[in-house]
């Protein structure tokens, strides 16, 4: 085959500009295969000979290291897609992965937090200093949004417009969405504006670091879980918590699914429904109000 850096650098371009995966998403392919080329060459194989049971057992001895079902299905999909590419290019004539079963997945439910949790969060954060501001507006247009942490940390100022309070999002896939955010969310996005530091100016991106750098997903989930352990939430919250809780909370207040799909960026309805499935008390409720022996 060849030098497989090259090829290997040749797939990532051809997922990431023909497909139009996601950054994070190539990535997680480059490390599967980057793992699945190293077994190969462990065992003085070629990629470009191997049968049906040469992959499998390369997924057996992933599998054994405790690899998640999750987990052996993505790497089963990289697995499909590099041979894809490598029969496109002709660098293989064979294609061990189309027999390929992929191990059913286990629906698991988000975690979310409820209307008042979400409330006692954003009231918990003060004025006191310019931080608190910034982490204020930003969980505001977080559950206000629906955004991905990556699309909020991203955000510049081009992408929003606060005058009919409205962003525009270049999500997975490159897939453009606009996303309206409510009153809230445009106050404390003002204020933090009025009160930024001088270093903001030359900073393109609208949240930033005490350093006027693009404050960084580690540094953004580290306040929002120090802020959330201040009023005594307990649960593993993460930026993605938010967003859950948006979908959740839209959808159990009657907002079209179709409509929350858009909003989110999901490409399939199916990925939008999982959030029509959390709210069981008010399954209970709308059992007891409406069936006729409830």
């Amino acid at each position: 085959m060849g030098n497989c850096n090259k090829v290997l650098k040749d797939f990532i371009s051809y997922i990431t500009i023909e497909k139009g995966l996601a950054k994070n998403t190539a990535l997680a392919y480059k490390a599967d295969i980057l793992k699945f080329i190293n077994f190969v060459q462990k065992n003085n194989l070629l990629v470009e000979n191997l049968q049906h049971h040469d992959i499998t057992n390369f997924l057996w001895e992933s599998k054994s290291t405790g690899l998640k079902p999750k987990s052996v299905y993505r790497l089963i999909e990289s697995l499909r897609q590099f041979y894809k590419f490598l029969t496109l290019e002709e660098l293989s004539k064979n294609n061990p992965t189309i027999y390929l079963t992929v191990p059913k997945i286990p629906q698991e439910l988000p975690q979310m937090l409820s209307f008042d949790e979400v409330t006692n969060l954003l009231n918990s954060i003060d004025n006191e200093n310019e931080m608190n501001i910034r982490n204020k507006a930003m969980l505001e247009l977080l559950y206000a949004t629906g955004l991905r942490v990556s699309e909020l940390i991203n955000l510049r100022f081009c992408d929003i417009n606060l005058q009919d309070c409205f962003i525009r999002v270049l999500g997975k896939g490159s897939k453009e969405r606009i996303i309206p955010f409510g009153q809230k969310a445009k106050n404390f996005i003002d204020i933090y504006l009025a009160k930024r530091r001088p270093l903001l100016s030359v900073s393109d991106t609208i949240f930033i670091s005490r350093l006027g750098k693009k404050i960084s997903r580690v540094e953004f989930w580290r306040q929002l879980k120090n802020i959330a352990r201040n009023i005594g939430i307990t649960k593993n919250i993460t930026p993605h918590t938010l967003r859950h809780s948006f979908a959740t909370h839209l959808l159990s207040r009657g907002a079209d699914i179709r409509f929350v799909q858009e909003m989110l960026g999901h490409s399939s309805i199916s990925t939008t429904q999982i959030y029509t499935h959390l709210d069981k008390g008010k399954i209970i409720e709308q059992h007891k109000l409406y069936h006729p022996r409830g």
